[in-house]
């Protein structure tokens, strides 16, 4: 096969695996609706086809174009849909049996993968010359990896920003219909207070009252924390790791290590947002909604690292466009 043939390829599965995305996303949104498990099955079953499709266009894409598929804004958001849908599929679903969240990981994906073709598209090229270093390997895997991990425990964030008021409106419905005591007495013991009424812990799918409904139930707040919490710690050292790296990358292609080019100023602006909150989890004890407000500040940082930088600010990093 010609090189052209491979590009091809790429596109076509480019495509499959996006529409395959649009199909999960909306099946999963079906599933928490209704709560059928047919629809989960189908969805899962839909999700794979994806991203099996997304690898695909990723390796056709580097043998077109004779190189390591992530020299590029297209190729790394590729990737990074990749990542990011196997990190649901294997951790978020499989590991820790989170199931009711797919919709919103799938619209991440199109979302991403609709920008890349939009926005960022370009064929499979040589890489200029400032590419050419097996440092280029190890920040930008490094990155893509990191801002995988970030992003789904930041889109763990916003879920969890959903859930928890809704949480809190239950529980103050369920405590404003609990009788007084009689008499004086104690009264009939209740569950703990502080967690949700109609979720056990840790679960996914809701008992009680929730489970002979059809109202639209969310996985428990405590749950989306943890995880969010789980990949972000995860990521940070990674894009620390990244961020070094570049570093010294910089230093051999322009003979300095830091020069506060945009793209370098935001991923520094982004590790410390993160490291303020890893470092209030550990030393303060912040969880729920102030922890979840940090978290999504540094979401938006990551974003603008990633988009507005190479959109709209000149600097040394816009060849990645």
């Amino acid at each position: 096969m010609t090189a052209e043939s491979w590009a091809r390829l790429s596109s076509d599965a480019f495509n499959v695996a996006l529409f395959s995305y649009i199909a999960a996303m909306v099946t999963s949104f079906a599933y928490l609706a209704f709560r059928k498990e047919r629809l989960h099955t189908v969805a899962t079953v839909i999700g794979v086809v994806g991203l099996v499709a997304n690898g695909v266009s990723i390796v056709t894409r580097g043998i077109a174009a004779g190189r390591t598929p992530w020299g590029n804004m297209y190729e790394y958001s590729s990737l990074i849909t990749f990542l990011v849908v196997l990190g649901y599929l294997w951790l978020i679903e499989g590991r820790a049996k989170v199931r009711t969240i797919g919709g919103f990981v799938y619209g991440m994906a199109v979302l991403t993968m609709a920008m890349a073709v939009s926005f960022f598209y370009v064929g499979p090229t040589a890489l200029m010359p400032a590419l050419n270093s097996y440092w280029r390997q190890i920040h930008v895997t490094s990155m893509i990896v990191a801002s995988s991990l970030l992003g789904i425990g930041c889109l763990l964030t916003i879920v969890y920003l959903i859930k928890a008021p809704a949480e809190r409106r239950a529980l103050e419905r369920m405590r404003g219909s609990v009788p007084p005591p009689i008499m004086g007495g104690a009264g009939v013991e209740t569950s703990d207070p502080s967690a949700p009424p109609d979720y056990a812990g840790g679960a996914d799918e809701p008992v009680g009252s929730a489970a002979t409904s059809r109202k639209i139930s969310l996985p428990p707040s405590a749950t989306l924390d943890a995880l969010a919490y789980r990949f972000i710690r995860f990521g940070f050292p990674v894009w620390t790791f990244g961020v070094i790296c570049g570093a010294i990358w910089a230093q051999q292609t322009w003979g300095r290590y830091w020069g506060w080019d945009p793209k370098e100023t935001w991923s520094f602006i982004t590790w410390v947002i993160f490291a303020g909150y890893l470092h209030a989890r550990a030393t303060a004890g912040w969880k729920g909604t102030r922890a979840a407000i940090v978290a999504l500040v540094g979401f938006v940082s990551l974003l603008v690292t990633y988009y507005a930088v190479n959109l709209w600010i000149a600097g040394l990093h816009t060849y990645a466009t």
